[in-house]
């Protein structure tokens, strides 16, 4: 059995339409379970909820109110029945065909992570900067962009890194997610955001350095909502400011930051040597607005990254949150 889990937090309409898409699966209801756990919403969350239990016999209702996506992940983990396990975020709307390719890719008994395409659903007519952002190919063969969430592979079915896996569309076996501990904390409220950790990123390192396998499928993509709040440039300075908080928690997790204040010459030339041609190259291929916003980015990443590393040394809460064992 598939179990799918979906943490929702005040997003009613989101919700609805991403439960119309699993009802129109093609693999059979008997094949798979939906898991929706409320993460303390206010809104008509719960109604929403109510009106597909009819037309997904194997619809639960679950509410884990404790702030935190990891919350509503652990939650749906500890009591799926399946042995395999989707996540998925409440603002997605899945391919009629997204179950069946999952579940087709875990027929191969090496496969411990699938994923697929999460294309964009602009919400509103992007800008062009956010356009070229998601026109511009690389040399790998696929285009994204990290700050939205959005990927989009070739159209054959290949083997992938597991850190192309993103939150939104996470199918993992569950005995490989127990393995891995479960999820880091993630999509902490604002006044939470030094108690942000690296999220699924942590479960996609497990799977990378244990040499497990990782499929791409087209069949199993996604649609993810992308509103008008979410092209601007002070979301990519807020992204970026996240992924700081995240990149700082690894490290610190890890002992890796010991490494940040090296005095090599040699490092220290590299280092800056790679930057320095990652800007140019894109300087070359993007439009001036489009670099800004990655240059924003950037900038909160800096700004994310110093604030957790300060927390950390003076908050003996954030270091025993940092270094403990698991979070369920």
């Amino acid at each position: 059995m598939i179990s799918v889990v979906i943490p929702t937090r005040n997003r009613a309409d989101f919700l609805n339409l991403a439960l119309k898409s699993i009802v129109q699966q093609t693999l059979p209801g008997c094949d798979f379970e939906v898991l929706v756990v409320d993460n303390g919403s206010i809104d008509r969350t719960s109604q929403v909820i109510s009106a597909y239990k009819s037309a997904l016999f194997n619809l639960t209702a679950m509410y884990a109110p404790e702030p935190g996506l990891h919350t509503g992940r652990h939650a749906g983990m500890e009591a799926a029945k399946g042995e395999i396990l989707v996540f998925a975020d409440d603002d997605i709307e899945a391919l009629p065909t997204w179950l069946k390719s999952i579940k087709k890719c875990f027929s191969d008994p090496l496969v411990a992570m699938v994923g697929g395409n999460n294309y964009p659903m602009f919400l509103q007519n992007p800008p062009k900067w956010i356009l070229n952002l998601w026109k511009r190919h690389n040399f790998s063969g696929y285009r994204a962009i990290p700050a939205l969430s959005v990927v989009e592979f070739c159209k054959a079915s290949i083997e992938i890194s597991p850190y192309w896996v993103w939150g939104c569309n996470f199918a993992i076996r569950k005995d490989v997610l127990l393995a891995a501990g479960g999820f880091h904390p993630d999509g902490m409220p604002e006044d939470l955001i030094r108690f942000r950790g690296d999220g699924e990123t942590h479960v996609s390192r497990f799977v990378a350095e244990s040499n497990m396998k990782c499929v791409f499928h087209p069949g199993a993509s996604v649609y993810h909502k992308i509103p008008a709040s979410r092209m601007t440039y002070q979301y990519f300075f807020q992204r970026g400011f996240n992924q700081g908080v995240s990149d700082s928690y690894t490290d610190l997790r890890t002992g890796k930051h010991q490494f940040k204040h090296d005095s090599s010459v040699v490092r220290r030339v590299y280092q800056k040597s790679r930057k320095f041609f990652r800007l140019a190259t894109e300087r070359l291929l993007l439009c001036k607005d489009s670099f800004y916003a990655l240059k924003m980015f950037n900038y909160g990443h800096r700004k994310g990254y110093n604030f957790h590393q300060d927390v950390y040394k003076m908050d003996a809460d954030v270091r025993e949150w940092v270094h403990r064992e698991r979070y369920y």
